[in-house]
């Protein structure tokens, strides 16, 4: 029994390492197994920051949340959320950037982003126009209470059934084979008890799916029992069944879990894959850098050769190859940026770039400041293999120079053509005496 609970303690230890808060704390450690029943359910106001163990800015931040945390114990609730290592919760609420702050006052379903500053003083103001806010709504009659427990009533899971759309025979086609958007349809019969028992987490999956993907991902419901030409179309033999539908594609099944979480953690996956990629940045200032690095895990930084060397038309394939590989990896949220060979000078000599020639490539991971150096070919088999590496935790690593990023200069942005040489001025001959310059020489 010692044994267990010391591997037991050595556990949370580790966990409280690894993460910014721990339980001596005010600030409430949240995840996927508490966050329903601590947030959701509750009546009480709350300040959630999700955050990443390795974001600069969140570990600025820490210190000030706690701050709040203590100045608001009793009044308002605040949480932390670590969200790299709760993908699914931070999907579930859209994050993209780390810190994310949000109020949930009283639609915990729709909470509102926070736009205050990053003081505690700032947040403690912040929370307490929150509450006053809170408090006005109910005095007024306009609620009574959480509006999640308002919709949990007799079963009922938290969720606006209106935002699951019902399908049938004569609108399916119309609303989803011919739309651009991706659709997660249950197939159900009412007197179904699995159904019964996923109706109220579908309902909650379908209000935040269609908030956090702006309804580019929709989740439907057919009545199979009474369109029983849809449920005999695909073959619907047992309920709930779940089929995913992609513009152009053929159905398929869905093989995830029946939580409100495991459905909006697969949307979120549906919403990414159809998503843009990252954008491609040109290092232009020390901000575009230090954001770039500091709000992702990793940073993809590629250097490219002067425009004299490739033209406007070599520039733009080199740019192309990245732009494909930032689509390949974007369920990863990498950071990508590239520079003119020559224009940040300190950052390729902490980075070592100069020997390999150009283009080059590095990967930085600005919390451990480490970073990888492609050796292949700035290709796309080359940079796919680099990244799969790193993706598993293989090849070199090195310490970026200085241990810390590099002073960046201010430059233009490249305006998309082709390099001109400089234009050297023509020498006027006509008031040298040559004859003078022979009889100096001699």
């Amino acid at each position: 029994m010692r044994a267990l609970l010391g591997v037991l303690a050595c556990s949370l230890t580790v966990l409280s390492v690894n993460g910014l808060y721990s339980p001596s704390d005010d600030v409430i450690e949240l995840s996927s197994s508490n966050f329903n029943r601590e947030v959701l359910q509750s009546d009480s106001l709350w300040l959630v920051e999700f955050y990443a163990p390795w974001c600069g800015h969140c570990q600025n931040l820490a210190p000030e949340w706690k701050k709040a945390a203590t100045a608001l114990k009793g009044i308002v609730k605040v949480g932390a959320v670590d969200a790299d290592q709760d993908k699914s919760l931070g999907g579930q609420y859209g994050v993209r950037g780390f810190p994310t702050i949000k109020i949930f006052g009283a639609n915990k379903h729709k909470p509102e982003e926070y736009q205050g500053g990053r003081s505690s003083q700032a947040i403690v103001d912040t929370a307490i126009n929150a509450l006053r806010s809170l408090v006005k709504e109910r005095l007024s009659g306009k609620t009574g209470g959480s509006d999640y427990n308002r919709q949990s009533s007799g079963g009922s899971g938290g969720g606006n059934k209106q935002d699951v759309v019902e399908l049938t025979d004569d609108n399916f086609d119309e609303k989803v084979l011919g739309s651009d958007d991706v659709w997660m349809v249950e197939f159900f019969a009412p007197w179904c008890g699995h159904c019964k028992n996923l109706e109220p987490e579908w309902a909650a999956a379908a209000s935040q799916v269609k908030e956090q993907t702006n309804g580019r991902v929709k989740l439907g419901a057919v009545d199979a029992t009474v369109h029983q030409g849809l449920a005999s179309r695909y073959g619907i033999r047992g309920f709930p069944t779940i089929k995913i539908f992609r513009k152009g594609e053929e159905p398929e099944d869905y093989q995830g879990g029946r939580t409100r979480s495991d459905i909006i953690a697969h949307a979120m996956d549906l919403y990414s894959d159809n998503a843009p990629p990252p954008e491609l940045l040109e290092i232009l200032n020390e901000d575009v850098l230090k954001k770039t690095c500091e709000d992702h895990q990793l940073c993809v930084i590629a250097v490219l050769p002067h425009i004299l060397d490739t033209g406007a038309a070599g520039r733009n394939g080199y740019i192309e190859v990245m732009m494909k590989m930032a689509e390949k990896y974007k369920k990863k949220m990498w950071g990508w940026l590239w520079t003119e060979a020559g224009a940040q000078m300190d950052l390729e000599a902490s980075l070592g770039i100069g020997g390999f020639g150009y283009p080059a490539m590095a990967a930085i991971n600005a919390r451990k400041m480490k970073f990888a150096l492609l050796k292949g070919s700035f290709s796309e088999t080359g940079i796919h293999e680099f990244l799969r590496d790193l993706s598993v935790g293989r090849g070199s690593t090195a310490t970026v120079g200085g241990g810390a990023l590099p002073k960046i200069y201010a430059v233009e942005a490249w305006d998309g053509k082709d390099g001109v040489l400089p234009v050297e001025d023509d020498i006027d001959l006509s008031d040298v005496d040559l004859d003078d310059l022979e009889k100096d020489e001699l």
